[in-house]
């Protein structure tokens, strides 16, 4: 399983900070952003490679982040091309790009399946949780948790589940929402799967946000949804990065 982060947005509300330089490497504590997620998810039984997929603007940064790591898995930073948040690609473009990029890159694992990450979550679980449960239920996946709010589930996704927790439908942003399930931007895309995933967009399939890949895949095959055994801390603002900061100096996260 090869651990793709989608990691190309410009993060255009965190002002200055991120104006010449990408979130995800945003210092928290005595890491950052990234590698909190890295360090987890290095560690995880069947990660086999991290790709990191990025802009145009970032790259020689990130390049330059992965030559000083340690992690055991190898790195691999793609490039998408883009140079602005008006001409991005969208996070469902860039991973059809990591499907594209890496056999010509003479990737010798081939495709395999897919963990899909955003880079601007700390986790207060572990993503291995996650990776056990898609391996017991044999599909693709995605996480979940309960909200109560209904102002924040119409700013998200949100699925209906049975009693499995098998995924019966999957809403992006409804004005009524049909349950309290909201979906985090972490998923699972099995390699039986992958063609799905390659002809989406041509098919209808939204391009911006990750979600859209995992309303469209729900629609086109079998999905299980895993209820998240804590919470997240999703950094989106000045705030919320100050915000985290400060939990990590107080040992809280």
């Amino acid at each position: 399983m090869k651990n793709i982060v989608l990691a190309a947005g410009y993060a255009t509300r965190l002002g200055e900070l991120t104006k010449d330089f990408p979130k995800p490497l945003l210092k928290i504590g005595s890491s950052t952003i990234l590698g909190r997620l890295l360090d987890d998810i290095d560690g995880i039984d069947g990660i086999t490679r991290h790709v990191i997929v990025t802009n145009h603007k970032f790259a020689p940064i990130f390049e330059k982040w992965a030559t000083d790591q340690h992690y055991s898995k190898p790195i691999t930073i793609i490039d998408d091309g883009s140079t602005t948040n008006d001409n991005r690609l969208g996070a469902v473009c860039d991973l059809l790009l990591v499907l594209e990029s890496l056999p010509k890159q003479g990737d010798l694992e081939g495709l395999d399946d897919l963990l899909v990450v955003a880079a601007d979550n700390l986790l207060f679980f572990s993503i291995g949780e996650f990776v056990k449960f898609a391996k017991e239920k044999g599909t693709s996946c995605i996480m979940c948790h309960e909200q109560p709010s209904i102002e924040k589930l119409q700013r998200t996704g949100v699925v209906e589940l049975d009693a499995d927790n098998r995924v019966l439908g999957m809403e992006e942003k409804p004005q009524v929402p049909k349950s309290h399930w909201a979906v985090p931007p972490f998923y699972i895309y099995l390699k039986k799967d992958l063609e799905l995933v390659r002809h989406s967009v041509e098919n209808g399939c939204g391009k911006d946000a990750p979600g859209n890949l995992a309303h469209y895949m729900v629609e086109h095959t079998t999905m299980h949804a895993w209820p998240m055994s804590a919470g997240r801390f999703d950094i989106g603002s000045l705030d919320t990065y100050y915000e985290a900061c400060d939990l990590v100096r107080a040992g809280k996260i």
